[in-house]
């Protein structure tokens, strides 16, 4: 969605008002953005070790 868009869904007083809360909001701490970084830069979590288990032979 745009922002021209979204003006026009939400109206510029809409708009405003939430510039504004977002404006006296804290910046994050510093361990917040480590968290963060980690989480974006790998959202699915660690990729699992391969099993030490020998696959099944087929038969």
């Amino acid at each position: 969605m745009t922002r021209e868009q979204r003006l026009a869904i939400l109206g510029s007083d809409a708009v405003a008002a939430i510039h504004a809360r977002v404006a006296e909001a804290p910046e994050p701490s510093d361990d917040v953005v480590d968290a963060l970084r980690r989480i974006m830069t790998n959202p699915g979590g660690p990729i699992p070790a391969a099993s030490s288990v020998p696959a099944p032979r087929a038969a």
